[in-house]
């Protein structure tokens, strides 16, 4: 095993941590938004439920790109629409005031975090892809043993 690959395992559990979070902490307010705001509140149980599914999607996929995308999508959504909601309102007057502690900050903490950690496992991807590693075996020059091949290029 090597480094890369334990690095891997480690951001893929920072993702499924922080997608199990994002779900748990969103599916607690669902009942309050669901009277105060029923759009509010089923778009809560919706990125709920996505987050879920990419919290299991992220160990069990062979190419996990899918789930990290669709994870980030929700997770930057439900940033912007937490900022907007605070700023200048959301459609049908939806308006908050404050951090709603401990709810608000916890879920800027997990959704931020797992952005962070698919944008770093993207670039161990890139890191392994600019390694250099064997050539294929169609490219490689075969030698017989004892035997001596002319040097080719210059020198």
């Amino acid at each position: 095993m090597n480094s890369a690959h334990v690095t891997e395992v480690a951001l893929t559990g920072v993702g499924v941590c922080c997608a199990v979070a994002n779900a748990v902490l969103h599916s607690l307010l669902v009942p309050d938004h669901l009277e105060e705001k029923f759009y509010i509140g089923v778009l809560f149980a919706v990125g709920s439920a996505v987050m879920l599914v990419v919290a299991v999607a992220l160990p069990l996929l062979k190419r996990p790109i899918a789930a990290w995308l669709t994870g980030s999508a929700v997770s930057l959504g439900m940033i912007v629409g937490f900022l907007l909601s605070r700023t200048v309102g959301l459609p049908y007057g939806y308006h908050e005031s404050g951090w709603e502690p401990p709810y608000g900050p916890l879920s800027l903490l997990v959704e931020g975090l797992f952005v962070l950690a698919f944008l770093t496992w993207l670039g161990l991807g890139a890191a392994e892809d600019a390694v250099p590693g064997p050539p294929p075996a169609a490219e490689r020059e075969r030698v017989s043993p004892g035997r001596v091949t002319p040097r080719r290029g210059p020198g």
